[in-house]
């Protein structure tokens, strides 16, 4: 089975913050195209095409985030989340693209050219701005780490070193207007590609290590998760890949050699539940099983396992040694309108498939008696309920006589196909071992089925003394 947990509403607010950010970005780089040309700036002109760069970002963005959030199909399996990761390498790209351009203006400045005519407005407009772009990247991270977004985080990169850019812009343009050096435009777009391409390298190296499959998990913080669980006897291999918000996590589990596949099943939703509550960002869960052969063999698991392939069900398994070695006991339901015939033949299959799967095992002793069913109750008539309130007394009245210090509650009695079943809950001493509370409850059945008319079968509770108070009324 597979865990998904990467939800529609989450790139729907991702889309949006890419949205508002592209309108801001797209106000911020007019302002500063037009106020750069209008100067001669090349700084200001060179931060300027930073900011369409940017709203180039948002916009590639935005495509990749629709396409991520389609669901998985015949071509792409593990879903589309990795085009978020090729929208963050593309901002990454045009990052050093800007770079670049800023290297040749730069280059072109040197050799020769008019300087910047520094006006109040252009000041205005950059100090606007830088307002503009400090509001922006925090916005972006405070979106980008709830959503666990790679692409708004990226984003927000690119957008914080819009920030200093834009203070080096403006520390330029002082020392032009002040003191008339005109070589700090240059200088101060030269500190833009730094930067520039410092936020590019950044952005590149984490796509990078999504689109080459870098563990976003290490395997020992996986394998330590995973064996929290109780059933799991060892942890064979843990993997993962992809990013931080879209991780796949591959785990091989081992666990003894008689689970059925129900039981597996069981083992792997309690893993998927233990992981999604403990780690972020889990995208899919794959695990697989392997048997644990160096393990003692545990012979009721086996024979439960082997009563399971032949859709039957077991209970009171019990192993004991005899003189011809060890032997098994089970008792074995069976449909109640089955042929003694047809039931004899599944039972006696099942006792061969656990001799063959037990070589231990000299002797397979079964008990076939019916299954009980929601769907089949003879004894349900007018006076069920009547003969339930006789029974309960009379199991009382024996109770009391005969285990006259113990605390007996939750009694129950319920109609089976042939007469009634009796369940109970009672109280022994905290001190009292396993086996012992065991033989009271069995020399309880015993007595209730002797001296209790109609009754078939009895489940008795164990308890210790701090669980009385949870007890329901009866």
């Amino acid at each position: 089975g597979i865990l998904r947990v990467h939800s529609d509403s989450r790139n729907q607010q991702v889309r949006r913050v890419l949205l508002i950010t592209l309108v801001l970005n797209l106000v911020v780089a007019a302002g500063k195209i037009v106020i750069g040309l209008m100067t001669g700036a090349l700084a200001i002109t060179a931060d300027g095409l930073h900011s369409v760069i940017d709203s180039s970002g948002n916009i590639v963005g935005m495509i990749a985030m629709r396409v991520a959030s389609q669901p998985p199909d015949d071509d792409h399996p593990y879903g589309h989340a990795r085009y978020e990761t090729l929208a963050a390498l593309a901002i990454g790209t045009m990052l050093l693209l800007t770079a670049w351009e800023i290297i040749q203006g730069a280059l072109e400045r040197l050799s020769g050219g008019e300087p910047p005519q520094i006006t109040p407005l252009a000041f205005g407009v950059m100090i606007a701005t830088l307002v503009i772009n400090v509001g922006v990247n925090r916005y972006q991270v405070r979106q980008g780490r709830r959503l666990e977004s790679q692409i708004l985080l990226a984003d927000a990169a690119n957008t914080g070193a819009d920030v200093f850019v834009t203070l080096s812009v403006l520390a330029s343009m002082v020392l032009v207007v002040a003191f008339g050096w005109h070589w700090a435009d240059v200088a101060a777009a030269l500190l833009v590609t730094i930067l520039i391409g410092r936020a590019a390298l950044k952005i590149l190296r984490q796509t990078g290590r999504v689109l080459v499959d870098t563990a976003p998990y290490k395997p020992e913080e996986l394998a330590e998760q995973v064996l929290e669980v109780p059933a799991v006897e060892n942890v064979l291999r843990a993997r993962s890949r992809g990013s931080a918000d879209a991780a796949y996590i591959d785990i091989d589990v081992q666990v003894a050699p008689e689970m059925t596949a129900g039981q597996t099943a069981a083992i792997g939703e309690a893993i998927r539940s233990h992981l999604q509550q403990h780690l972020s960002g889990i995208q899919e869960i794959e695990i697989h099983f392997a048997p644990d052969s160096a393990r003692e063999q545990n012979y009721a698991l086996a024979a439960r396992a082997q009563a399971d392939a032949l859709a039957l069900t077991t209970h009171e398994v019990v192993v004991s040694d005899s003189p011809r070695g060890k032997m098994l006991e089970m008792h074995v339901e069976v449909p109640p309108g089955q042929t003694l015939a047809v039931a004899h033949q599944k039972v006696s299959q099942l006792e061969r498939a656990v001799k063959e799967a037990l070589p231990d095992i000299a002797d397979v002793i079964t008990h076939i008696e019916p299954a009980l069913d929601d769907t089949t109750n003879p004894v349900r008539d007018t006076g069920v309920i009547t003969q339930s309130a006789r029974i309960t007394a009379l199991v009382r009245q024996v109770l009391g006589r005969e285990y006259p210090d113990l605390d007996w509650h939750h009694f129950n009695v319920y109609p089976l196909q042939e007469g009634f079943g009796v369940s109970m809950h009672v109280t022994l001493p905290p001190q009292m071992t396993v086996e012992a509370a065991h033989r009271v409850a069995e020399n309880t059945e015993m007595l209730l089925r002797v001296n209790v008319p109609l009754v078939e079968r009895v489940t008795i509770h164990t308890e210790p003394p701090e669980y009385v108070d949870e007890r329901l009324p009866g």
